[in-house]
């Protein structure tokens, strides 16, 4: 089973990040993140990405109908290694190491099972997962039981409090907001939603951020688009914010969710406030409308942005 923040290997020399859970026309729903170019892997950005498909690997470009987008997409039988981040988390936790990535990361996970935390059901995504790490990368966790993502939280206020861990400063923020690219939000937006959401902070300086990961993945339906649209609606549920996709229940008398695809606007509201949301309009078979944010990584022009808090 493929599951979001998995990542797959061909022998091609590429390296994609699944983007779906399971497959669709025995193809893995993916997006690249690096590719091997004179023995060296170089990580590219969305834009990078697309280019670099096109122009070598056209076949991976990959129209997903059940989203009605233009995705990557690595059939299986193409896949020569498949990252899982629960298992690759625990061969690191019993690796002896020097490298101060790998050093952070067991720290953290210790000070994690010292609150009785099942580490069994967290993983480790991005560059740690592919080990393809640096002396700057940040540390991406995954959690898949969202029971354990909330207690997960309140650990991470704690370590706060108690300084073993510390909070993102000006600096790490600004740098935050600049990688994620949404200019739809101004800095002291972005900050103040992110600040209330205890799924990042630092170790020893180091950044390391949590997410999670359903690992029973709602029904997939198919959708169509219906181009852009911009409202202002009431979140009345919001349990599931945190989910990838993010969900957000709304107050309205066609559309139901609002649905988020980029990690930037994870957990953006709680039920009771009323959010601006601006992003494309899909409906599925059943006649069932929603929004949905982050069409592409960078989601520019689309956006979640509290501005009424009850």
């Amino acid at each position: 089973m493929y599951q979001v923040k998995d990542f797959i290997e061909t022998a091609t020399g590429l390296l994609f990040a699944v983007v779906v859970a399971g497959t669709e026309s025995q193809t893995v729903r993916c997006f690249l993140r690096y590719a091997l170019s004179d023995g060296q892997w170089q990580k590219l950005n969305t834009e990078q990405a697309n280019h670099y498909l096109s122009q070598h690997f056209p076949d991976y470009l990959f129209y997903s109908a059940a989203l009605d987008a233009q995705l990557h997409g690595v059939p299986e039988s193409d896949i020569m290694r498949h990252y899982a981040p629960r298992t690759e988390l625990q061969i690191l936790l019993g690796t002896t190491t020097k490298d101060p990535v790998i050093g952070h990361l067991q720290q953290l996970c210790a000070w994690l099972a010292e609150y009785q935390l099942d580490l069994s059901q967290i993983g480790i995504t991005g560059s740690c997962l592919v080990g393809l790490q640096n002396h700057q990368s940040d540390l991406d966790l995954v959690c898949y039981d969202r029971t354990l993502f909330h207690k997960l939280r309140q650990v991470l206020e704690q370590l706060i409090i108690s300084g073993k861990c510390s909070a993102l400063e000006a600096g790490d923020w600004l740098e935050a907001y600049q990688r994620r690219a949404c200019a739809d939000l101004t800095l002291d937006q972005y900050i103040w939603h992110e600040q209330r959401k205890y799924n990042k902070a630092l170790i020893a300086g180091r950044k390391f951020d949590i997410s999670l990961i359903n690992p029973e993945p709602p029904v997939s339906r198919q959708y169509q688009k219906h181009g852009f649209i911009q409202l202002n609606a009431k979140v009345i549920a919001a349990d599931q914010s945190f989910d990838y996709p993010a969900t957000f229940v709304i107050d309205h008398p066609e559309i139901t969710q609002v649905v988020s695809f980029t990690a930037t606007y994870n957990g953006q509201a709680i039920a009771g406030e009323i959010i601006a949301v601006s992003g494309q309009l899909e409906s599925n078979d059943l006649g069932e409308q929603r929004i949905v944010v982050g069409s592409d990584r960078e989601a520019n022009g689309e956006y979640i942005r509290v501005i009424n808090v009850y």
